[in-house]
Parts: C-alpha cells; sequence; structure tokens
C-alpha cells in the first residue's frame, strides 16, 4: 500500500493531539443541522437506532457512520461528519449501537467491535428499503475496527464502494 504525504497543518492551537480531542469532545458544537431516527429491529429481538441525515437534493450515496466507544449518532465528530457529507451532496445514517442511543437494549447483550452481524442487518436494511447505488462506511475508533473487520470477512455488496476508518 502506497504511503500518501500529508501537507496538512493545524492552526496553532491544534498542533497539539490533547488539544484536538479535549476541543471536539468538549467545546466543539454542530448547528443547523437535523436527524431523524428510524429503529431497526433486529432478529435477534433487540434494535438498533439509525439517525439519518438527507442531502438538500436527491442523492444516491449514503455513507454509514460509525461512533467509538462510549458514543452514539449525536456525538459532534459524528454530526460533523454528516453535515459534511449532507453538503456535499451525500446521505448520511448514522448507527447508534446497542444500548447508544439513549435507551436500554433488550437483550443482556451490549455492542463490541465484533459485532459484525448488526452492521451487516443495518447494511442490508439500507439495500431493501432505500434506492441507493453506493454505500461508503466511515468508522471511528471502535466503529472503524467494526468496519474493517466486516469488510475483512467479506464478501460484501456490490454497493459498498469504498470505506474510512479513523484511529482504530
Amino acid at each position: 500500500m502506497p504511503l500518501i504525504e500529508s501537507n496538512y497543518n493545524p492552526p496553532l492551537p491544534f498542533k497539539s493531539g490533547h488539544i484536538s480531542t479535549i476541543y471536539s469532545g468538549l467545546i466543539r458544537k454542530v448547528s443547523n443541522f437535523s436527524q431523524q431516527r428510524e429503529r431497526l429491529e433486529l432478529k435477534d429481538g433487540d434494535f438498533i437506532d439509525l439517525d439519518w441525515s438527507f442531502s438538500a437534493t436527491p442523492s444516491n450515496v449514503v455513507v454509514i457512520l460509525l461512533h467509538g466507544l462510549e458514543g452514539h449518532g449525536q456525538r459532534p465528530y459524528i454530526t460533523g461528519s454528516a453535515k459534511h457529507f449532507n453538503t456535499n451532496g451525500v446521505d448520511s445514517c448514522a448507527v447508534n449501537f446497542r444500548g447508544c442511543s439513549g435507551e436500554t437494549n433488550r437483550l443482556f447483550r451490549s455492542y463490541h467491535s465484533g459485532a459484525t452481524e448488526d452492521l451487516n442487518a443495518v447494511i442490508q436494511h439500507i439495500l431493501s428499503t432505500r434506492k441507493y447505488s453506493s454505500i461508503y462506511i466511515k468508522g471511528f475508533s471502535l466503529g472503524g475496527n467494526l468496519t474493517l473487520k466486516y469488510l475483512g470477512e467479506g464478501p460484501v455488496p456490490n454497493q459498498i464502494k469504498g470505506a474510512v476508518t479513523v484511529s482504530v
């Protein structure tokens, strides 16, 4: 795999990874953004809540956003990503893993980085209920780990065109 050099030079206070992390987690706010919640019932009797946001123009592309440990679909790193994609003509589906949407899940089971069957259920739901020709996945931390595990287990649907992971 080629190494691609970056020429990104962050502004002075954000040159420190610690400042960037604290700012993103405690101070950053995403304004003028809304999501629509959909509950996906799973085959095992539990559920996952999906937070949808849409481009101003009709889109045939969606990005699935997967949060990290202790995260959820309203964290600024998720909503900021969703807003960015929406502004650029891409719909987004932020997945709240089991027990992460503000409501306790039904089963005595939590989410974990190996629960690719839950991600597969989300993808199959999108394929059966929406008309997207291209699906991308963006996973942060634990969600990035889940993304890579899912892709490595293969085969994946043809509609999945790519993925990016952050801090896995």
